[in-house]
């Protein structure tokens, strides 16, 4: 059977819309690793408000009272799951599957997949936003640094794939 997937240059296209619809409607551009900033702050205060109120990282999240969560790339973020879940859906795709290489059992796909996943997690806060951010926002705006942004996550991609290819292919 056949996987469906969308036209690339369609997708890219949906995509710069849906940009644009973020500046129109927000006034910003789109970004994710800020969500997930939200979700920490508000995990790290509901187990140790403590620290969270004294930490000079964690308290800046935490004034006038607003609730972290209340933001909306956390409301986007939920709207990225959903959106992805009902692509899925109208794609025929909807299953709960590991893909993988032969050549590796899916729990070392799991670990590689969530070894890149913290490490580009870290990366966006060191780089100040993730890819969505920092990348796709900066350079619709024009921005050098969201140039340079895309130039070190494709650069870094392409440097790197030599040593893990056998894991894919």
């Amino acid at each position: 059977m056949k996987t469906k997937y969308m036209n690339p240059y369609l997708a890219g296209v949906l995509l710069g819309l849906v940009l644009l619809s973020a500046f129109y409607f927000s006034g910003r551009g789109l970004g994710a690793s800020g969500a997930v900033k939200s979700v920490v702050v508000t995990t790290v205060d509901a187990v140790a408000p403590e620290h969270a109120g004294g930490s000079g990282f964690y308290s800046k999240y935490l004034k006038d009272g607003k609730n972290p969560l209340n933001s909306w790339l956390v409301y986007e973020i939920l709207g990225v799951l959903v959106g992805g879940f009902l692509s899925g859906a109208v794609a025929g795709r909807l299953k709960f599957k590991i893909e993988h290489s032969p050549k590796i059992t899916s729990k070392k796909r799991l670990i590689l997949a969530g070894m890149g996943g913290i490490l580009f997690g870290f990366g966006s806060q060191l780089g100040r936003g993730c890819t969505s951010g920092s990348a796709l926002t900066g350079m619709a705006v024009l921005s050098l640094a969201g140039f340079v942004t895309m130039m070190a996550i494709f650069g870094t991609a392409f440097a790197l794939a030599y040593f893990f290819r056998k894991n894919w292919i």
